[in-house]
């Protein structure tokens, strides 16, 4: 009954083979670079890059984007070697469940559904808010109350504060995805991949468009003189600004969670971690470059829609509905690979037996966990239709780094205590590689609100109850 009793390496790796009754291998190297790039680059990439231009950096916000990389790049290592070492569908839950035991393991499982499930909630709301803009630029013109939260208040057209009925296009679009996800790993894959096809084309289509009315004034001076307060520009803007725009790269670790559909995980988990983070940085270091280059970084503050604005110093207005249908297609890939990283999470947790049977109930012939991806269909689609999200992307970001800090310090148990364990790709450098991961991660975490550590608490506090309640006793180490 020990709370950190450990699951065998040798276990996990049997889990891992026997796959004839498990889930389907059909993701390819490249499947997975799509997965990890459909992840990260959501609206963020077309929101965050203007706000820390406007307000920390400047034109130097393309540091920014290479110094969060680099962080990102510490805790991207550590998975990669944990995924190819040990290729189960739980991510961060096994590597501690294998590392430093089952509490951890259950913490981090329960962690994991604020990046996941409710991180996917988050992002079906922002969709339905963009979703709106597209109709409205077509002349289709739904009433606003559909589009939010009957808790929410807002604004009409005319100045009238009203409340909202319900988030229709939020709930319509984790249906969709729930339902593609229940039809098989292969299909969602496919869908994925043309959408993130279709999101890089438009950011592509943008630097390359945006490049020939660069005006090298506005990259004067590239690093704005600090005015004297820490964090406004000058390199301490630039340091701040890391820390805002390394949200925009949360999302890599979903790759993990598909390693037991990988063909090849040995191989191709590190390639789809590594590859999605690498691509990413290129596209948003260029992005920024460009996007601080048409326009001012001036002209950003207090714009919700920074390109929006570098388009207008183009004669390509019609981009901006392209940059619409790109935020679109960034939020559904988003979607698609949270939902489905949160559903095998509860697979393995499931087959842990610190979670009921149906969450690992496989379809007779879709071979998905379509039991648990119905049940998430539910929960987070009335999540997106009837509550209104303040503080949960804040709660998600937690969550994303509290999972970071573990997986970095099970790299650095595993070495110490199995040195001798076939590893196919090795995390370099180590112990400064996962030191550095835990200290990034850890100083982003202590830079969230004081609210936010407060409902990170009363999470854990329901995750306890259920576990001492239910999951201790049913756990298959307890039998």
């Amino acid at each position: 009954m020990s709370l950190f009793r450990k699951k065998s390496l040798s276990l996990l790796l049997a889990d891992a083979q026997n796959s004839e009754h498990g889930l389907k291998k059909t993701l390819s190297s490249f499947n997975l670079v799509t997965l990890g790039i459909g992840a990260i680059i959501g609206a963020g990439l077309f929101s965050l890059t203007g706000i820390v231009a406007a307000e920390n950096a400047g034109p130097g916000v393309m540091y920014s984007f290479i110094i969060a990389a680099i962080g990102c790049a510490f805790a991207g290592l550590c998975y990669a070697e944990f995924a190819a070492m040990i290729p189960i569908a739980g991510s961060a839950y096994t590597y501690a469940y294998a590392t430093m035991g089952e509490i951890l393991a259950w913490i981090i499982g329960w962690v994991l559904i604020l990046e996941y499930a409710l991180g996917a909630a988050t992002v079906s709301i922002s969709f339905s808010s963009y979703f709106g803009k597209f109709l409205h630029n077509l002349g289709l013109d739904i009433p606003m109350q559909y589009f939010h939260s009957p808790f929410e208040q807002f604004a009409l057209a005319d100045g009238t504060m009203t409340h909202g009925i319900i988030n229709l296009p939020a709930i319509i679009i984790i249906v969709l995805i729930s339902l593609l996800l229940i039809k098989g790993t292969k299909e969602s894959a496919f869908v994925n991949n043309l959408l993130v096809i279709l999101k890089v084309s438009v950011v592509i289509i943008f630097i390359a468009v945006g490049w020939s009315f660069i005006n090298p004034v506005n990259h004067t001076p590239f690093i704005p003189e600090n005015d004297g307060t820490f964090g406004h520009f000058g390199w301490s803007g630039i340091l701040r600004g890391a820390g805002v725009v390394f949200f925009a790269f949360i999302g890599f670790d979903a790759v993990s969670t598909a390693a037991q559909e990988a063909k090849n995980p040995q191989k191709g988990m590190p390639i789809g971690i590594l590859g999605s983070l690498f691509v990413c940085t290129i596209l948003y270091v260029l992005f920024s470059y460009v996007l601080t280059g048409v326009a001012n970084y001036k002209d950003f503050a207090g714009s919700a829609a920074p390109v929006a604005v570098a388009i207008d110093k183009t004669p390509y207005v019609w981009l901006n509905q392209s940059v619409i249908i790109a935020i679109l297609a960034g939020y559904s890939s988003v979607m698609l690979v949270m939902l489905m990283g949160q559903s095998r999470v509860f697979y393995t947790m499931s087959k842990d037996g610190l979670l009921p049977k149906l969450f690992s109930d496989l379809h007779p012939k879709f071979s998905t966990p379509y039991k648990c991806n119905f049940l998430l269909l539910i929960f987070v689609s009335l999540f997106s239709g009837f509550v209104p999200i303040k503080v949960v992307g804040e709660l998600v970001s937690m969550g994303t780094l509290f999972a970071f800090v573990i997986v970095c310090l099970g790299i650095l148990v595993m070495r110490k205590t199995m040195p001798d364990v076939p590893r196919p790709f090795k995390t370099p450098f180590v112990p400064l590689v996962p030191v550095l991961g835990v200290l990034v991660c850890l100083a982003m975490m202590l830079g969230l609100p004081l609210v936010t550590w407060m409902n990170m608490f009363a999470w854990m506090a329901i995750g306890f109850v259920i576990y001492f309640t239910y999951s201790r006793k049913r756990s298959k180490l307890n039998k």
